[in-house]
């Protein structure tokens, strides 16, 4: 089983912390290959960083195809590119924000998502309608910080996090915790064990759902929304 992880900003730290993580987690008899594109935003903090972003993802997609892997995951929370990537791809992509939050329905009664800049809150609540998930959602408490600081500070971000999501457990009645940025990766158990309740890692999560659908497999219908898009030039 051969998967590839695509980190869809162009931060080699970020990229560097999830191959260290996910190479923990894999199984096996899974060969991973963790890598960024090289050009494009350092970090995903907007719709503009996000377009920028899935047009450089599109060449990555593209070549794990070509290469023969298995399995795609595209590890960045706002999952860039996602249905284009489905579109052009003979094998599944996994958007980590996607599989997560379906996850999330379904280990709890609401799900609160540890986010980093309160400005991707409204984005994070029409991707959550978007998948039909609006009863399970429970709140977005922002960090204030940026992809590139939490990757850079850990010890803060998972002191920020465990005060917010211990908030939102009391306060938004939030039973499953979803750390809401792939740079957040690997440190689920410890904020899980000093909260006691459930709290998710997108990227890991993502690769097992990656590795059971390789197991399965399952790939995207062809027939509708994921077909392939039609021949044509681009200039």
């Amino acid at each position: 089983m051969r998967i590839c992880v695509i980190n869809p900003n162009s931060s080699k730290s970020v990229t560097d912390h999830l191959r260290n993580t996910l190479n923990k987690i894999k199984r096996d008899d899974c060969e991973l290959t963790v890598i960024c594109p090289e050009h494009g935003p350092v970090s995903i903090e907007s719709a503009y960083d996000e377009t920028i972003a899935a047009f450089y993802v599109m060449d990555l997609v593209k070549k794990a195809n070509e290469d023969g892997y298995d399995a795609i995951v595209l590890a960045c929370f706002s999952d860039p590119g996602l249905d284009a990537a489905k579109e052009i791809s003979s094998i599944p992509v996994i958007g980590i924000e996607e599989a997560t939050l379906h996850m999330a329905a379904m280990l709890g009664h609401k799900f609160s998502i540890m986010t980093g800049m309160e400005r991707r809150i409204p984005t994070r609540e029409l991707h959550i309608t978007l998948h039909g998930l609006s009863q399970s959602y429970a709140s977005s408490p922002a960090l204030e910080m940026s992809v590139l600081e939490m990757d850079s500070n850990p010890q803060k971000a998972k002191e920020k996090i465990i005060e917010l999501a211990r908030k939102a457990v009391k306060e938004d009645r939030a039973e499953v915790i979803i750390l809401g940025c792939a740079g957040l990766a690997g440190y689920s158990e410890d904020i899980e064990r000093e909260l006691g309740v459930v709290v998710l890692d997108p990227s890991s999560v993502a690769l097992k759902v990656a590795e059971a659908m390789v197991d399965l497999g399952l790939h995207h219908s062809k027939v509708g929304r994921f077909s392939f898009p039609p021949a044509k030039e681009i200039k």
